[in-house]
């Protein structure tokens, strides 16, 4: 019989706000991850040091940040007052001490609760800061949390805060900086404090006109009419219609950007419904409204509250009401002062109305042939937890959409069935580029995905927090993927804008002999094993597909070992020209682009 743990007064532990910090980081950070995602843990590390340098522009006090990246070491240095000098260890160290909590010192600040700069220290193995004012400086030299050195003493720098950090490979393993991530991020930054330069690794980013400029850069094709614009003290935002289906928003909180929305963002969509319809005299529905729009939103709180210290959705109430009136009364002004701008937005409305109306019937027949083949969704093994439900583990709910039953039988076996459910598709999907919405209805196996998710009427009900195409690793894999990834962005690209598809990374090769097996994803990984396992009675086998790896083996890479590949979009512009190439009517033009970078790789 296994000994029980005593439960007794030396099983109460006290530890240090910076050990907590490391010990329970996903607290205070989110996810860890290795850098592939834009979520990861590492670009959360820098957004926290450079939220301070930006809180110094927003109170008139420097105009430029230098940011740095060299390997896996991030500098970054404002012109702004700098931490006072006696400080300077206590602003980087002591939870809950910092400037923000005074409004005399900082408004419409970002990091509010004073743990920012600590988390980064705790979590790097090299943390160094110097702040410089009036001709004198004050540094010290942290490794995870705890103070090495400090030195001070005169000057002749500008002042300024300085700060420096490695990520600690104790907390998050192998990872790596994709400046991709770290470039949009401060773009975001531009284009929300207009006038503010950015300078990274020499490039300089810069916005004069804020969420104008925005949508201008993320939009350049496809659009019905310019932008419009409005800007006052707490609020501002900018929109347009596109010729896509869905909507997509970029919504932001002070110096946040919030993926997954909030109280703001809800006020904005029903503040601008108000205003179209008190401009066109019309009792236009919701959906018709904003059917192909892309907007950007932000607004300017003392005191926000959000749903986690990674600040991805806005949950303060009381600012619903004034931002829809706002909104309203805003769009209204715009659409009587550009009134062939208005023009195209009711034809555009008009348009979304009567293809809903049109719809109606396609959508009724639709489901009326899913009830008589059968009350739930074919081929749909749910899970108990969904995305949105409330419950705590709602974020780690997932979908693995399969090729094949073979496939999906080793999924089920041995997934998680509280956060994680599987779908099987029937062969091959369809190419739907191109395709008027009424396919979505008329094909019987796009439909029972959009079923699945839950998307039908809005992105905003999706079932799962991830959808993750599960498909082989052969061309016939890579071909269904293709499939899957052209059917979401056409249909619901804000579903692939809000980080919510991904791709499974399943192991191509297996080697090992009587002692050791390992399981590996690439042709590197194969060698360096086979380099582990010198001798004789070495076996290698290669997985072809999902349904040759047993329940056994596969559930240890659907667990906490993981591998997903997020499917993301670097401009929105993007989407179209991209589709349009890969999976458009142009054969010989792809042909002539495979044959050209094949003989460039030869």
């Amino acid at each position: 019989m296994a000994k029980r743990s005593q439960y007794t007064e030396s099983s109460v532990i006290t530890v240090d706000p910076l050990t907590h910090i490391r010990m329970r980081s996903g607290m205070y950070i989110g996810r860890l991850g290795d850098g592939s995602h834009p979520d990861d843990g590492i670009y959360v590390l820098v957004k926290e040091v450079i939220d301070n340098s930006v809180d110094e522009f927003i109170m008139k006090q420097g105009d430029r940040i230098e940011i740095r990246l060299e390997g896996e070491r991030v500098a970054v240095r404002d012109f702004g007052r700098g931490i006072p000098l006696g400080k300077v260890i206590d602003c980087v160290s002591q939870i809950n001490t910092g400037a923000k909590y005074n409004d005399d010192v900082f408004q419409f600040s970002v990091g509010l609760n004073g743990v920012g700069l600590k988390a980064v220290n705790a979590l790097s193995s090299h943390f160094l800061v110097r702040s410089v004012r009036e001709g004198k400086f004050m540094e010290a030299l942290f490794s995870q949390g705890k103070l090495l050195k400090k030195n001070e003493g005169k000057s002749s720098e500008l002042n300024g805060t300085y700060v420096e950090f490695n990520p600690d490979i104790e907390v998050f393993k192998a990872y790596h900086f994709e400046k991709e991530w770290i470039l949009r991020r401060l773009w975001y930054y531009a284009y929300l404090n207009a006038g503010l330069t950015l300078d990274f690794n020499g490039e300089e980013i810069r916005s004069e006109n804020g969420l104008l400029d925005l949508i201008n850069n993320e939009v350049q094709e496809d659009r019905l009419y310019e932008p419009l614009h409005y800007r006052s003290k707490k609020l501002e935002f900018s929109f347009l219609h596109t010729g896509s289906y869905g909507e997509n928003y970029f919504a932001f909180v002070n110096g946040q950007y919030t993926a997954d929305g909030g109280t703001h963002l809800s006020a904005f969509r029903e503040g601008l419904l108000k205003g179209v319809n008190d401009f066109a005299k019309k009792n236009f529905q919701g959906v018709d409204v904003r059917e192909g729009i892309v907007a950007a939103v932000l607004v300017k709180l003392k005191d926000p509250i959000f749903e986690s210290q990674t600040k991805n959705k806005l949950g303060n109430v009381d600012i619903r009401g004034p931002i829809v009136q706002e909104v309203r009364e805003a769009v209204s002004d715009l659409l009587y002062k550009y009134p062939e701008v208005a023009k195209a937005l009711i034809e555009r409305i008009a348009f979304n109305e009567r293809l809903r109306r049109e719809l109606a019937s396609v959508k009724k027949e639709a489901k009326e042939k899913q009830k008589r083949i059968a009350f739930k969704i074919p081929k749909l093994r749910d899970c108990r937890y969904h995305f949105g439900d409330g419950s705590k583990a709602a974020d780690e709910t997932m979908i693995f959409i399969t090729e094949g039953l073979s496939a999906s039988a080793s999924l089920v076996a041995s997934r998680d069935p509280m956060t994680q459910a599987v779908f099987s598709l029937r062969g091959k999907p369809l190419n739907v580029y191109g395709m008027k919405r009424d396919q979505l209805y008329k094909n019987e196996e796009m439909y029972h995905v959009m079923s699945a998710l839950n998307i039908e009427d809005d992105v905003e009900n999706l079932r799962y927090n991830k959808v993750i195409l599960a498909t082989d690793a052969d061309v016939d894999g890579m071909h269904i993927r293709n499939l899957l990834i052209t059917f979401f962005l056409t249909y619901f690209e804000s579903l692939v804008l809000n980080g919510h598809l991904y791709l499974l990374e399943t192991p191509l090769f297996k080697v090992r002999n009587k002692e050791k097996t390992f399981y590996c994803f690439d042709e590197k990984e194969r060698d360096q094993s086979l380099a582990k396992l010198k001798g004789a009675g070495i076996e290698t086998t290669r997985f072809k597909g999902l349904g040759e790896i047993s329940p056994g083996e596969i559930k240890q890479f659907i667990s906490d070992k993981i591998r997903l590949l997020p499917v993301t979009v670097t401009h929105f512009s993007d989407i179209k020209t991209s589709l349009a190439f890969y999976m458009g009517k142009n054969t010989p033009e792809r042909r002539r682009f495979i044959m050209e970078n094949l003989e460039a790789d030869l």
